[in-house]
């Protein structure tokens, strides 16, 4: 029963994707412009430092800013069925709400991740390569752990708020931060004290590090350390949205 539970859930939250079309072309939009006017724009300046091509640096970065914003504000959803009725109705269920938080977690990491390979595919479309093509099932295992951990996140948030405009606000003050701090943009190294300990407490840092590694090579903290903060993280979330999602108040 539980796993049906989980199954339907997971299938809803893929379905909803499927069908917002106009949800898919807005949320390859954004990063497509970072992609190609950051990564060709300053490409000249980031290859006269010596650091080689700023399209290859970037493109881990922004397949993890795409995978990032769609799991976290996978947490809107959560607001918009409690506010019409269906997450009352899934409550109803006879199972626990561990399952369904699980469900709902696993379908949103689920079309995170489907677009952070979709837009991997168009990177690769821009002129990126990968240093291993072997090494791709690593990148795709990475975009996962990235996906389960901010969607648990986004999930934690959205069962504490009744409102869109609380959750916008707090989504604008907490995921532009863990974007432009997490070394998506800029290289890790050489970084001020007080910068440097910021990208290192930024639980992003270490999946565009994983992900960095796994497709051109490059890491700055390791991929054992990246992996391990990465599920640390993931547990640690998805047992608080468990949590604050098990107190929802209907």
């Amino acid at each position: 029963m539980a796993m049906n539970v989980i199954y339907i859930l997971w299938l809803r939250q893929l379905k909803r994707f499927v069908r917002a079309r106009s949800r898919i072309v807005g949320s390859v939009a954004q990063p497509l412009l970072y992609l190609l006017a950051l990564g060709y724009g300053l490409g000249p300046v980031f290859q006269k430092a010596g650091l080689g091509s700023y399209l290859q640096f970037i493109a881990p970065g922004v397949i993890a800013m795409t995978v990032l914003f769609t799991s976290i504000f996978s947490g809107i959803e959560l607001i918009w069925d409690r506010q019409f009725g269906f997450l009352k109705e899934t409550l109803v269920a006879p199972v626990p709400r561990l399952w369904i938080m699980l469900g709902r977690t696993l379908g949103g990491a689920t079309v995170a991740v489907v677009q952070g390979i979709v837009l991997l595919a168009i990177a690769f479309a821009a002129g990126f390569r990968v240093y291993d093509y072997f090494s791709l099932p690593v990148a795709v295992a990475f975009m996962a752990l990235i996906a389960l951990t901010f969607t648990a996140l986004g999930t934690a948030i959205a069962s504490v708020l009744s409102d869109f405009q609380g959750f916008q606000f707090i989504m604008n003050l907490l995921v532009m931060p863990l974007f432009f701090l997490s070394g998506a943009m800029f290289p890790l190294s050489n970084l001020p004290k007080a910068l440097a300990i910021l990208t290192t407490i930024d639980p992003l840092s270490y999946g565009v590090d994983g992900l960095r590694h796994s497709l051109i090579g490059v890491a700055h903290f390791g991929l054992a350390t990246d992996l391990g903060v990465l599920l640390i993280g993931a547990a640690f979330l998805l047992v608080l949205a468990s949590y604050l999602f098990s107190r929802i108040q209907l």
